[in-house]
């Protein structure tokens, strides 16, 4: 699943195990949802809305007298892709299955027609009540996902069915309903992303047109399919990257340092930067003035890829080519040249595709089979590069 389609409405009901939900929060973002928190009123006597604001980033409301301007009993429900209600109490439950409409949270639940979990969680005696049981029955029927709650010791001493599962058993089965797969867990990517810059003084320098988004969106793929992620950042913003492990850097020479540092623990090298050819074979420590900002003199940066190579054990390589002219020709020539098991080439002439949201071009595998990729999203093709590079991992 793309990573466009993944808002998620997290619902908490008025239960005492609303407090676990803050780490199922957080556990959801790690994994690349975007989740807005919808609280019932009574579920704010356990956890109040300014938590969740904090963990979210993101308004809360629980009335739909609030922000009425927004219209946020439909609007919410047309940007969710799945909700999520945890804790999910027996009174919550019964107003589900009556069609009830008494707050935000289940306004949106009629509103919406996307898929819907529930995690149940109350006294084992209300959980076993029949009124209960035909109302979880009656969801179900409906399409609603309802996980059984755990047996365990719950608020007071008392043991049974009615304890809030641990969140990993919640993440998987909300995997499941999402058709989210987690085939990088255990693997380590390592991304570089961004354009460098090679300084001339302390305000110009030499750089490229590259916006660092396909690299971020490979980062954000890799994390979402259970990937432990080193980004390298090459003077790109990488705000809101939950999960991931980012390195800033400026230059070529910084890049270089960063690779060869963790290369050799990485499975898959994902080579989205643009790394400047040359740098100036000196930088000024002061502003040159004008008058005296006559020429340049050059030197080759080293090829980093290509230094990478020479250390190359297990691991996958994946190179970028922002390509003029025979594309297909010369991405094969730079996958030769570099030690590449795969590499996506794209037709920059005029500038395109840098700064865009889109992309197209082709993907060619090491033993020369070459796939086209029509007009898509960066997100998309993050994943498709992503696939190849699992399959030459095997």
């Amino acid at each position: 699943m793309s990573s466009t389609n993944r808002e998620v409405i997290l619902g908490i009901g008025g239960g005492i195990a609303a407090y676990k939900s803050a780490d199922l929060l957080r556990r959801m973002q790690d994994a690349g949802y975007r989740i807005t928190v919808v609280p019932t009123p009574a579920s704010l006597n356990f956890v109040g809305a300014a938590t969740w604001e904090a963990l979210s980033g993101r308004p809360v409301t629980t009335q739909v007298w609030e922000r009425v301007d927004e219209v946020r009993h439909v609007n919410l429900g047309k940007i969710a892709d799945f909700f999520l209600i945890a804790p999910c109490t027996a009174d919550l439950i019964a107003r589900l299955a009556a069609g009830r409409a008494d707050d935000l949270l289940t306004n949106l639940v009629l509103a919406s027609d996307a898929p819907k979990m529930l995690v149940p969680a109350m006294h084992p005696s209300m959980w076993s009540d029949p009124a209960t049981v035909a109302n979880v029955a009656t969801l179900r029927s409906r399409g609603f996902t309802v996980m059984d709650p755990e047996v365990g010791r719950l608020t007071g001493g008392d043991v049974g069915q009615g304890r809030f599962p641990e969140t990993q058993a919640i993440l998987e089965t909300f995997n499941e309903l999402t058709g989210y797969v987690q085939d990088l867990a255990g693997k380590k990517v390592l991304v570089s992303a961004g354009g460098t810059r090679e300084a001339i003084d302390p305000v110009r320098y030499i750089g490229n047109r590259s916006s660092g988004k396909q690299g971020i969106a490979v980062a954000k793929a890799a994390c979402r399919r259970g990937a432990r992620v080193h980004l390298i950042a090459a003077n790109v913003n990488t705000d809101d990257l939950p999960g991931i492990e980012i390195e800033h850097v400026e230059d070529a020479a910084q890049m270089s340092r960063a690779l060869q540092a963790s290369f050799v623990g990485c499975d898959i090298l994902v080579m989205a930067a643009a790394v400047a050819d040359a740098r100036p074979s000196s930088t000024a420590d002061e502003k040159i003035k004008k008058d005296q900002y006559t020429h340049i003199d050059l030197t080759a940066n080293p090829d980093l890829l290509k230094l990478l190579s020479t250390e190359k054990k297990n691991q996958v390589m994946v190179g970028f080519a922002a390509e003029t002219g025979d594309l297909v020709a010369s991405a094969k020539t730079k996958m030769s040249a570099k030690g590449l098991d795969l590499i996506y080439v794209n037709d920059v002439s005029d500038g395109a595709i840098f700064g865009q949201e889109e992309t197209e071009g082709t993907i060619v595998l090491v033993d020369g089979q070459e796939i086209a990729i029509a007009r898509t999203s960066k997100d998309t093709l993050a994943d498709l590069l992503l696939d190849y590079a699992l399959k030459q991992l095997g």
